[in-house]
């Protein structure tokens, strides 16, 4: 999800709520904590130069359980960020602390916001040889005529 699509739904709401990818709601009583622009520049195993930016949201649940952060609250808190920063409309990661600090991607159900696995990649596979995995169906896969794994033969 970009930014621009995170403010579109955020225009048809009222209260802002998120699910961990469990479907675990995040407390109602979560903070925005930062709303930022992370550019990565980096190189990858095969060499190529690199650069990637996201919008980056951060999540924080305090012990203060009356809290709640309304949709118009972080349309402001958003806005705000945009003429501050200069906020271009990149993708955006939400971190959240459960054990660890996670980083998701952002969806949405057409009620609430929905924190997405991310997943590592490489992204020079052609050049530093690792294959890339076949899809084969099951259904298209044929047994060999091999008393080899029959019963009876002893394979296992």
């Amino acid at each position: 999800m970009k930014l621009s699509n995170i403010k579109d739904e955020l225009a048809n709401l009222t209260e802002v709520r998120f699910l961990l990818p469990d479907g675990t709601p995040v407390p109602p009583h979560f903070h925005v904590t930062e709303i930022g622009q992370i550019t990565k520049k980096f190189i990858d195993c095969g060499g190529t130069m690199r650069s990637e930016s996201v919008i980056s949201f951060q999540l924080y649940t305090a012990d203060d359980h009356d809290h709640r952060l309304g949709a118009q609250k972080l349309q402001k808190i958003i806005a705000l960020s945009e003429t501050k920063l200069g906020l271009e409309d990149h993708d955006i990661e939400v971190e959240y602390q459960g054990d660890t600090i996670g980083k998701y991607g952002l969806g949405f159900n057409g009620r609430e916001f929905l924190l997405q696995p991310t997943f590592t990649d490489c992204l020079a596979k052609d050049g530093c040889g690792i294959p890339e995995k076949k899809k084969v169906s099951l259904s298209s896969l044929t047994v060999k005529d091999s008393p080899a794994c029959a019963p009876g033969s002893g394979c296992c």
